[in-house]
């Protein structure tokens, strides 16, 4: 498990532009079975993370039309038990970290790998979302 010292920082990223996180496995389940849309950012330390994946993701929230009903995070190597139960609803992709899932009505309807985020600005990462969110948002 990473030191909360460096793993806070990166989660208040998230948390302070509306966020909520998921920390328990219970959580996870709860918050996918609601009604509407859930964008979850599955968060990490990987450089990818800082230098596209949360700022392509805040992008795509700030500017946006259409939005998701619901903003969450789980920290991979940090929230160890909600990361396990969620990768379960990411089946059959294999565990990634950073990645980003929208889910609708509990399904999973959209989701970008590590390997999609790596060497790609954010501005991409943020359009990829926008066009998820235009198809699957009200």
């Amino acid at each position: 498990m990473y030191p909360a010292d460096i793993v806070i920082p990166m989660k208040e990223e998230l948390t302070e532009n509306g966020f909520e996180e998921l920390l328990t496995p219970d959580a996870v389940d709860t918050q996918l079975k609601s009604e509407g849309t859930t964008l979850v950012m599955i968060n990490s330390v990987c450089g990818c993370s800082a230098g596209t994946a949360r700022p392509g993701v805040l992008m795509a929230v700030h500017n946006a039309a259409k939005k998701p009903t619901h903003l969450t995070t789980s920290f991979a190597g940090f929230d160890i038990d909600a990361i396990k139960k969620l990768r379960e609803h990411l089946m059959p992709y294999p565990p990634s970290s950073p990645a980003i899932a929208l889910f609708k009505n509990g399904e999973l309807v959209h989701f970008i790998e590590r390997h999609q985020i790596e060497g790609r600005p954010a501005q991409v990462i943020a359009h990829n979302l926008i066009a998820a969110f235009d198809e699957y948002c009200s």
